[in-house]
């Protein structure tokens, strides 16, 4: 598949790697990809959406090409919703868009989802593996009141976001891993081989642990209510290995139009099941038009 490149300039100097794909005159598609990945993990689902969609992908601060920032705040919500901000002027000027986003992508499209200068902008939202971080923290602190089986549940399963808050140790377990040791991890996880392979796997997982220490103890010690500015869709993967399905549950307290899909999927199944994860992707940005 062919694409254009482009350099984005962020509010604080950083530069941001992004691609456009497509014909220009159809609606307007923005991907946001995940930890550890970059835009790149986006393209197995690119194939199943470029007919219908003019697609922008980047590479998040910290990942792929896009530059690293020195200091950890740097990584905070408020900036990466305002990176957005800045690749949609960019490249989508006066346009509206659809958005689609996965894992930490999706932590952190939440918070453009959820801010008023976004409304009429934003036409979707799918969500993948990625709750907002204020809205987890009220489910939480729920289930620690009246069912506290969930909240251990969903604790358990988050053991990786204490470790990557160690300040040497999470850093140094990325340097060994190569791209086919973290294939071998996305095999065994997705029970699907010959998955794509991550090259930047390494300096990914460095770089972006930046996301979970800026923005993790703050938004779950310190809430806000935060409501959607317009339609969302959680794409809900039942085996996923890192975030409870019942995180999900939250969401209609706080998005006025919302619609739930449930998929027997682990974590990337935007990898394994690019084609059916795009199908719906594309039904409900083509229902919100």
């Amino acid at each position: 598949m062919q694409f254009e490149s482009h350099w984005i300039d962020t509010q604080d100097q950083q530069k941001l790697y992004a691609k456009t794909w497509g014909d220009q005159s159809k609606p307007a598609l923005v991907l946001v990809h995940g930890y550890p990945d970059n835009q790149e993990v986006w393209e197995p689902m690119i194939n199943h959406l470029i007919q219908d969609f003019y697609i922008v992908t980047y590479d998040v601060r910290g990942a792929g090409e896009s530059t690293v920032p020195k200091r950890i705040k740097a990584y905070n919500l408020a900036q990466l919703s305002l990176d957005l901000e800045s690749v949609v002027n960019s490249l989508l000027p006066q346009r509206s868009f659809h958005i689609a986003a996965h894992d930490w992508g999706s932590i952190q499209t939440w918070e453009s989802v959820t801010e008023a200068k976004f409304k009429n902008r934003i036409l979707s939202y799918t969500t993948i593996s990625g709750p907002c971080l204020d809205h987890a923290a009220f489910w939480m602190r729920n289930q620690f009141k009246h069912e506290k089986s969930k909240f251990f549940k969903q604790l358990f399963k988050s053991w990786y976001i204490v470790a990557f808050q160690l300040p040497i140790l999470a850093p140094t377990v990325w340097h060994f891993f190569n791209p086919e040791r973290w294939g071998k991890v996305l095999n065994q996880l997705e029970k699907t081989k010959g998955l794509p392979l991550n090259q930047n796997i390494s300096k990914d997982g460095e770089h972006g642990i930046g996301l979970y220490r800026a923005n993790f103890i703050p938004r779950l010690t310190m809430p806000r209510q935060r409501h959607a500015i317009c339609p969302v869709q959680a794409v809900v993967l039942k085996r996923d290995n890192f975030v409870s399905p019942e995180l999900i549950d939250e969401i209609p307290k706080w998005a006025e139009h919302f619609q739930r899909v449930d998929v027997d999927a682990n974590h990337w199944a935007v990898l394994s099941r690019p084609e059916e994860i795009a199908g719906y992707i594309q039904t409900f940005a083509q229902s919100h038009q």
